[in-house]
């Protein structure tokens, strides 16, 4: 019992992790607009940031293949939340301090970015290698607290700007690096196990030589494409489908799909012992695909919002399925396997945006064919299931 109780606090550092992942992800977007007012950035420069924010999340992901393991995951995980809240409390300081004040910010973005990516490694492995009875659950779980920071910071960082006014921005910024600075206590005394013994993990030469790995690769890839070219494109999406404010194209659009995304994975958490992950990722695929073409095809503006918001259902467990997926099937991946997964996801959500983007511009600027294309991923993703599902199950005859 006692034991159980110690990873409690394990479990509850991982749920704030994601959080932490939540505000850095969703809340400078917010100032877009102030940064462009108090300190005269052109749109052009600030269309750079989410750019180097996802790009050093890649650079990490991908260092994290070689250090992690090395280090630890405790320093690791713990730098994480240390840059992390360094990142923020420097985004409230930093552009007053520079000549130029984008590059204040800028340094405050690659900082907590940083620690984006590591928590982004870590957090997985170090809740699949704690004695938790429902892996798959467990792992939906966790990364439905993600979709609840999200909600938290978009809903709340509005509630604050109406109350308060845009101009107090740095005050709000350092409430929000709060949670990390906290986290870094839990993160620091909270029991952590390795996922496999020291030199039992494969290397990455070993995973590459995998045909399975290269699978599960694709997998995810598909898994974060899905899931962010709607998320990226919904509240533009909103905007001109529906003809709304930005505010509420916010609230009806990337808002109301984070919501449905983090249902959709507490859903799956309290019923995966009674579901096959594999069959059940299937269901989602296929209505993800439903969901893009109506987006994208519906001749009703409410029925492609619907199309939009239910995404957010269909790929709710797309990621931490893929994840548990590739624990179950490669279970000497290690802390390697883990970082590559992040890592193609973050190459999905990293691309997929932007090939939505180049295909609405060659369609004269119709968003509605670049959501269109979109459906390739979880096609795609439907397809890797199938051969995955297939491959296992003649496995055991």
């Amino acid at each position: 019992m006692s034991e159980q109780k110690n990873y409690k606090r394990t479990r509850l550092a991982c749920y704030l992790g994601f959080v932490t992942q939540a505000i850095a992800a969703n809340f400078a977007p917010l100032l877009f607009l102030t940064f462009k007012d108090a300190y005269g950035i052109g749109l052009e420069q600030i269309a750079l940031i989410p750019l180097v924010f996802y790009f050093t999340q890649l650079l990490v992901d991908l260092a994290a293949t070689k250090f992690a393991d090395k280090i630890g995951y405790r320093v690791c995980v713990v730098t994480s939340q240390v840059l992390s809240a360094a990142g923020l409390v420097l985004m409230a300081i930093l552009p007053g301090l520079f000549p130029a004040p984008f590059w204040g910010i800028m340094t405050a973005v690659v900082l907590y970015a940083m620690g984006s990516g590591l928590i982004e490694v870590l957090v997985s492995p170090i809740i699949e290698a704690c004695p938790f009875e429902n892996k798959d659950g467990t792992m939906s779980l966790l990364h439905s607290f993600y979709c609840w920071g999200a909600v938290g910071v978009i809903l709340l960082s509005t509630l604050f700007f109406a109350l308060f006014g845009t101009e107090n921005w740095r005050i709000l910024t350092l409430i929000w690096a709060a949670v990390p600075l906290l986290n870094i206590f839990l993160f620091a005394t909270c029991p952590i196990e390795r996922l496999v013994e020291e030199g039992e993990g494969m290397r990455p030469g070993a995973l590459f030589k995998a045909p399975l790995f290269w699978l599960l690769i694709v997998l995810m890839i598909c898994a974060g494409a899905s899931e962010i070219s709607m998320a990226q494109w919904a509240s533009a999406f909103t905007e001109s489908a529906m003809g709304v404010s930005k505010t509420v194209g916010d609230l009806a659009g990337p808002c109301l799909f984070a919501v449905l995304m983090g249902i959709s994975r507490v859903i799956y958490s309290k019923m995966s012992q009674k579901l096959d992950l594999v069959r059940t990722m299937i269901a989602c695929g296929i209505l993800c695909v439903f969901c893009y073409l109506a987006a994208s095809l519906a001749p009703w503006p409410i029925l492609g919002l619907a199309g939009c918001a239910l995404c957010g259902m269909a790929v709710g467990i797309m990621w931490p399925g893929a994840i548990s997926i590739s624990a179950e099937k490669c279970p000497k991946g290690g802390t390697a396997m883990f970082a590559f997964l992040a890592l193609a996801g973050d190459l999905g959500a990293t691309v997929s945006p932007a090939l939505v983007g180049g295909v609405s511009d060659l369609a004269g600027g119709d968003l509605r064919m670049g959501l269109l294309f979109a459906t390739l991923f979880p096609l795609i993703l439907i397809v890797v299931l199938a051969v995955l599902h297939r491959k296992f199950k003649s496995s055991k005859k």
